[in-house]
């Protein structure tokens, strides 16, 4: 696995071939205290993220069918404590051709079917690092996730933190501009989420530290 760096530079050096590639990190996120205890032993509850091209993307829950996957300013997601960013290689992508693929992805990423033992944040990272650079995140940001699977005991309560209540802003990507805009719109109304459904949690509040804002998935 790639080793934990400085995060400040996320261009690749100059190869044999004169290519340039774009750094692929993986920044990781203490959820409790707790981590600076057992860190030292591969375990740990961590919220992570995917930086590429300047910009950290994540996956969370929400109570609607419509992407989950979200973009934040690198090593700044809200709700969590920064520890450390990983190398996981380089990707010859424009940054144009970066943000399709994360459209087409976020329609694979809706909120709602956000899941704290089988489908987190540290599920989409995997993905995501698989699909970009043909090899996963190191085991240990996501082994209490595998754990819990097995025992839903492992897990304490006060990370079971409800779903968003409020519908998701998008950005949506112009090519021709070469901008983004915030979009409020959503196929649908907003409806009560049942608070009873225990499998579906955010790993922390969206309140604090950076603007989360989620992406506007690909139209099939």
């Amino acid at each position: 696995m790639g080793g934990i760096v400085n995060a400040s530079n996320s261009t690749a050096p100059e190869g044999n071939d004169g290519n340039c590639g774009s750094q692929v990190l993986l920044n990781v996120y203490d959820l409790t205290p707790l981590n600076n205890y057992v860190y030292w032993f591969g375990l740990g509850i961590f919220h992570s993220g995917i930086e590429v091209h300047g910009m950290e993307y994540g996956f969370g829950a929400h109570d609607f069918p419509t992407s989950g996957v979200f973009e934040v300013e690198p090593r700044s997601c809200p709700g969590f404590i920064y520890r450390c960013s990983i190398t996981l290689g380089y990707i010859n992508m424009l940054h144009s051709e970066f943000r399709t693929f994360m459209e087409n992805v976020a329609s694979e990423y809706h909120g709602d079917t956000y899941h704290l033992i089988s489908k987190n944040c540290n599920h989409f990272t995997n993905d995501i690092s698989r699909r970009l650079t043909g090899r996963g995140i190191p085991g240990w940001v996501n082994r209490l996730a595998q754990l819990g699977s097995m025992c839903n005991c492992l897990l304490p309560e006060n990370i079971q933190v409800s779903t968003v209540k409020q519908l998701p802003d998008y950005h949506v990507y112009s090519e021709e501009e070469g901008s983004e805009n915030l979009s409020g719109t959503t196929p649908h109304e907003a409806t009560e989420s049942d608070d009873a459904d225990q499998d579906k949690h955010l790993l922390s509040p969206s309140t604090g530290g950076g603007v989360k804002t989620f992406i506007k998935e690909a139209q099939r």
